[in-house]
Order: C-alpha cells, then structure tokens, then sequence
C-alpha cells in the first residue's frame, strides 16, 4: 500500500535534485538569451547604451601615401598581420566608397586603401582602423553580430556550430518538466487524499 507514495516521494526527489543543477547550470545562458533577446526586439534603444561607434573619415582624402598601392604592398601587409594565418584570396573592390585591396585570411581580412593608403583589420566582431604609418585611429565592435551569435549559438564563434545553444535549450525543457512536476506532484496529493478522506464522495 505504501509503495506508490514511496516511489512518487523519489520521483518528487529527483526532480528537484534534477531542477536545481539544471537551474544553476543554464542561469548564465537564461540571463544571455533574455538580454540578447532585449536587443534583437529592441535594437534602437540598446546599442546606444554602448557609447557612439561613428568615425568620420572625411581626412582621409587629404592624404596620399608615400608609395603607390599595389597588390604586393597589400600581401606584405597582411602577412605581418595574423602571420601564423595563411592568405586565402586576394581581391580588388570598393570599401567606404575607395577601391581597396582585400587580403582575406582565417581571422579576418586586411582591407588596404589605394588612393589613401589607410587599412583596416575586420573581424566578425570588430574593425579597427589605422593610418598609412600603422596607428591605430579609431576601433569599432559590432555589438549587434555579437548578440545575434549569442543569441543563436550561446557561444561567440561558430567553432562549435550550435552544441552550446542547443543543450541549453534541451536542458531549459527539462528544466520546466521538473519544475511543472514539482508544482502538480504536491497539489495533486493534496487533492486525492481530501477525495478520499471519510465523509467526502457522498
């Protein structure tokens, strides 16, 4: 006769042994996806918090380099940027109106200014841009592309595909399974045992 409430207590044990490490292991991930969630809902109004990002390059224009721009020049460039990446493409087109060389490597690419001789290095997540003579002008981070992958993957990177997000998304459902057991196990006890207390039914 005890062997049902028993094996229910256990149950009800498990669960909340399950629901409690569950609930400590994915908080951090809750706390992201909601966060990123906010900002995919409301972008206008998030990235402002992160301080200005605008850089005008107007100068720019004013200033020749001292030797012409080649192709050459920009794989020499790029081979002392990221030197242990091997260039993958070399290729020739605009980027903010000027035509560009662009060394693609692993980590980013080296974009080359021909008529300036200015240069960025561009990453998935940021861009920072330097002068003829290699000083460093001005750093910009895509906050948007860096809550869209955490928002997706749960991991900056792709490295690991999907594998984070996707766990924390099984365990947030086990975690609600446990958590709805916990909450009905109880209140459905309660509700057997007044039915079948003496004087109910009747």
């Amino acid at each position: 006769m005890n062997g049902k409430p028993r094996a229910k207590g256990r149950v009800l044990r498990a669960c909340r042994s399950v629901h409690g490490w569950l609930g400590a292991l994915v908080l951090p991930w809750v706390i992201v996806i909601g966060a990123t969630g906010l900002y995919l809902n409301h972008s206008k109004a998030v990235l402002p918090l992160f301080g200005p990002q605008a850089f005008s390059e107007s100068g720019f224009e004013a200033e020749r380099p001292a030797a012409p721009i080649t192709r050459e020049r920009a794989r020499a460039l790029a081979e002392s940027v990221w030197p242990e990446d091997p260039i993958r493409k070399i290729s020739e087109k605009d980027y903010h109106g000027r035509p560009s060389f662009y060394v693609e490597k692993r980590r980013g690419k080296v974009i080359l200014s021909i008529p300036t001789g200015h240069y960025y290095l561009k990453t998935r997540y940021t861009r920072r841009t330097f002068s003829p003579q290699g000083q460093l002008l001005h750093s910009k981070t895509y906050w948007g592309t860096i809550f869209k992958d955490l928002h997706r993957s749960g991991w900056l990177g792709w490295g690991l595909g999907t594998w984070p997000a996707d766990l924390v998304s099984i365990a947030m459902v086990v975690f609600g399974l446990t958590g709805s057991m916990m909450w009905w196990v109880p209140r459905t006890r309660r509700f057997l045992r007044k039915r079948q207390a003496p004087g109910n039914g009747r």
